[in-house]
């Protein structure tokens, strides 16, 4: 579905993405992560063509590059700063949006009427978008951005400042969304949003592909040992190990064990030993 070859864009002395080639399969949810100043949203901005890669090349369904406005059409894109009118009621903003798709009458009133339905908002579709709540405003920004049925859905950061349970109905609709055929590229800086939701994962940063794999193969390769930490009755001990079960059973023989627990590596050991723990601005 997205064939990025080879993309490199700088800015001045800033390489933003550098050789970045990537395979995006048709009905996957597809995570890129990476942290602040990786590259994730240049790539975004390359993909549906806000940027023009200064090397490389953007191809969407075998069709060709996002500068072809009938290939763009395939693309939707939900921002992470909101791209709704707050002046404008829920449906307003759904049907404007539509509206710039290209789609009119009977097509567009039922794409606007599925829309909201489908992202919790029919009952609110007539107030004004300033009176949302923030999860709200979030799940508008994803009507506005499938109400033309896009086969490539771009999401960039889509629970930011979203409350548990507005967080889990996008989740929802997400998965929903593949399972209806969609391609979905999710960027997230929520480390157990990419390991329940995502097919695949692309870490990057400083513009390159670090490892790109399913999350348990990531994990496998790249989590590092676990933990074990127990309270015994010759005091506390902590021991990292890549046989956890093992060294309780050594701990066991050695004293009785009064509490223990196994810290396991995931996805955010993954991203930490890839690209460092130092603090990023």
């Amino acid at each position: 579905m997205l064939h990025l070859k080879r993309l490199r864009k700088q800015f001045g002395d800033n390489v933003a993405v550098d050789d970045l080639s990537l395979e995006i399969h048709r009905g996957e949810i597809f995570g890129l992560l990476g942290p602040n100043g990786a590259g994730k949203t240049t790539t975004v901005n390359m993909t549906v063509g806000l940027l023009k890669p200064d090397a490389g090349e953007v191809t969407i369904n075998g069709e060709g590059s996002p500068d072809n406005p009938r290939v763009r059409s395939r693309i939707g894109v939900a921002t992470q700063a909101l791209a709704i009118y707050g002046e404008m009621t829920g449906e307003e903003n759904v049907r404007f949006f539509a509206t710039m798709q290209g789609l009119s009458g009977a097509e567009r009133k039922g794409r606007v009427a599925w829309a909201l339905d489908f992202v919790g908002l029919t009952d609110r579709r007539r107030d004004k978008a300033d009176t949302y709540s923030g999860g709200m405003k979030r799940r508008l920004n994803l009507a506005v951005a499938i109400v033309h049925k896009p086969a490539l859905l771009l999401l960039d950061e889509p629970t930011v400042g979203v409350d548990p349970q507005s967080r889990n109905a996008i989740f929802e609709n997400i998965l929903a969304l593949r399972d209806d055929g969609a391609t979905v590229v999710y960027t997230t800086h929520y480390m157990e949003e990419a390991q329940r939701l995502c097919d695949r994962v692309g870490i990057v940063d400083h513009g390159r592909l670090l490892a790109l794999d399913t999350v348990d193969e990531l994990i496998a390769e790249h989590g590092g040992d676990s933990r074990v930490i127990a309270k015994r009755d010759g005091g506390d001990v902590e021991i990292t190990t890549s046989d956890p079960l093992g060294e309780l059973q050594k701990l066991q023989a050695m004293s009785h064990l009064q509490t223990f627990r196994v810290e396991w590596p995931d996805l955010e050991h993954v991203f930490l030993n890839l690209t460092g723990r130092s603090l990023r601005d």
